[in-house]
């Protein structure tokens, strides 16, 4: 691994990523075609949060933060620091102090593919995290990883610049270049998501509003009464 911190990288606007978050990680990654979700190992240490930001990207060797604290001077407003590890590590190198100077700078939260600590001080700050373990494990500060290069997490591929999305169903990125045609497809998702809401709210059901009820013949699915149907089972 070359040990560089790339300076300025092309970011995508902190607006566009703001949109992002708004819509959340479910609408982002249907709207996106279901791509770009992180998984479901990635938690957040704080309930309830949602952000979209753009990505500063830091690679770490296990047990070791000292790339974080190079790459804090790096983080701007409206930044998400995204974090991996060059193998796997549960150590908790992102802690309350970390955050504290990321608030600091006007960083939106971070994301983590190892673990965090001191969650009870993050959340009365309310700075959010979402990490892959929570865990007291200490760090040093000895080894050099770099900064804003491309990072996989959960095998996913992040570039610096491009927008991370985060709330309480995990986490997805949309890649820098592909922010506005996501914002688009996300809005329309979300309106439509809408029109079906008031309809449910009405007394429509999914059956009808999906075109399901006709094809329940095409998988299979028969109607009997309670009475038929316990007479089959008696006579089974």
């Amino acid at each position: 691994m070359k040990s560089v911190v790339v300076t300025d990288p092309p970011r995508a606007s902190i607006e566009d990523a703001a949109r992002l978050g708004e819509y959340g990680v479910a609408t982002v990654h249907e709207a996106a075609g279901r791509v770009g979700y992180l998984g479901p190992r990635l938690r957040p240490a704080l309930a309830g949060a949602r952000i979209g930001g753009t990505a500063v990207t830091v690679l770490c060797w296990p047990g070791d933060n000292l790339m974080i604290h190079v790459a804090v001077e790096q983080c701007r407003e409206g930044d998400v620091l995204v974090v991996a590890t060059n193998s796997p590590s549960t150590d908790g190198l992102f802690g309350e102090l970390f955050a504290t100077a990321l608030q600091r700078r006007g960083v939106r939260g971070v994301i983590l593919a190892c673990g965090v600590r001191d969650v009870a001080e993050l959340q009365e700050m309310s700075f959010p995290a979402w990490s892959a373990a929570v865990s007291a494990q200490g760090s040093v500060k000895a080894t050099a990883g770099a900064v804003n290069v491309p990072v996989v997490i959960e095998g996913q591929l992040i570039r610096p610049g491009d927008v991370i999305v985060a709330d309480d169903d995990g986490v997805a990125y949309v890649p820098r270049a592909e922010v506005p045609a996501v914002l688009e497809l996300s809005a329309a998702r979300a309106a439509k998501e809408e029109a079906s809401r008031q309809a449910f709210r009405n007394g429509e059901l999914g059956l009808d509003r999906y075109g399901l009820r006709e094809r329940l013949d095409e998988f299979g699915i028969t109607y009997v009464s309670y009475e038929d149907y316990r007479g089959e089972e008696e006579s089974s």
